[in-house]
């Protein structure tokens, strides 16, 4: 495939005016699946917080701050790729996305300021400071379905689409609300691990709901899609795709069901599975949308910026990405398992 695309661009698979766009196309999208996973329990959690009776709200918000300053990382990553690796598609998708982006900045941000004043505020202030964060949370998930929404269906207008892109902007509130109510069926006991699975089972099915709109839309809405996912893939591996998500909800909502009545420990079971929906409904909707940047419109080739720029980005990249993956690594290989408090220190006299 790789091979014929560089032929029809009349260009060899090893010219770096190919591949370089190729690659950061590649960093673009894991970029993507990282804020997508590594943010979503957050955001997820911060949305339950308005659901959450009040003596559970201070320890949600404390299970957060490990990580939310490492989570607000991924999405200026994403940004600053797109805008200097495919500067040409920048104006195309932005004009069309102005509103979802207006409030995912809108949300990012109420998100961001109401975690760091309420650490910093009196006590009798700090609930209106987790009401605005959680408020936050509940606009940068509501924009991310809007977000995929407008990319499903081309930026296409109409009553029918409007309707769609505001039920698809419930279903991804519903997607990180199960996210999160996972994480926290994984990391806590008690009270909150009981509430996080009620939580859960009411949102799994939501989502499913969600994903089969996005898909059956995104093939109905794009004939190109339509005939790439039944003429250009093996039918075999299609089916098996839909019937691993199906299973996996269904798995999630069993395993939810099964936590209402029995006392584990530890369950990584829902997290695990629904991290695994989430990449494999971005890793379709990447599939559908391959090469192009703007369906039917602009490849990845017609927006990247000139080779020169590409070849200087792609050395910077050489030396940061090390950096990123340890950081990664270092921040994040904790949130899974049972929640532990700190060990105080041993002074000896």
């Amino acid at each position: 495939m790789i091979t014929d695309l560089a032929l029809a661009l009349g260009v060899s698979a090893t010219d770096p005016a190919f591949w370089l766009p190729l690659v950061f196309l590649g960093l673009l999208f894991i970029t993507i699946i990282a804020g997508t996973l590594l943010d979503g329990f957050d955001i997820g959690v911060g949305c339950l917080s308005l659901v959450a009776p009040e003596s559970l709200r201070p320890r949600m918000m404390a299970l957060l701050s490990p990580w939310r300053d490492a989570n607000e990382f991924w999405l200026f990553l994403g940004l600053g790729v797109f805008a200097l690796v495919f500067p040409h598609a920048w104006g195309s998708v932005m004009g069309q996305l102005h509103l979802p982006l207006m409030l995912l900045a809108l949300g990012v941000m109420a998100r961001s300021l109401c975690f760091e004043l309420r650490l910093r505020a009196p006590a009798e202030q700090q609930p209106w400071w987790q009401l605005g964060f959680a408020v936050g949370s509940l606009i940068t998930a509501f924009s991310h379905g809007l977000l995929l929404a407008k990319v499903v269906i081309n930026y296409q207008s109409g009553t029918g689409y409007n309707w769609f892109i505001w039920f698809m902007g419930f279903c991804a509130v519903a997607a990180y609300v199960l996210l999160g109510a996972a994480w926290l069926v994984m990391r806590e006991t008690g009270e909150l691990r009981i509430r996080a699975v009620l939580w859960g089972r009411r949102a799994v099915r939501w989502f499913a709901a969600g994903a089969i709109a996005a898909s059956v839309v995104l093939a109905l809405a794009n004939p190109g899609v339509l005939l790439k996912w039944s003429e250009g893939a093996p039918r075999l591996a299609v089916l098996a795709l839909w019937v691993s998500i199906l299973l996996g909800f269904v798995i999630i909502e069993m395993n939810l069901q099964r936590l209402i009545n029995e006392s584990v420990r530890s369950t990584v079971l829902p997290f695990l599975l629904t991290l695994i929906i989430f990449l494999a409904v971005l890793i379709g909707l990447a599939f559908s949308l391959f090469p192009f940047l703007v369906l039917d419109q602009i490849t990845i080739w017609d927006a990247a910026a000139d080779q020169t720029t590409l070849v200087l980005l792609w050395n910077i990249s050489l030396i940061a990405l090390p950096f990123l993956v340890l950081f990664t690594i270092w921040v994040y290989w904790r949130m899974f398992g049972v929640s532990r408090p700190p060990t105080p220190p041993d002074f000896k006299v």
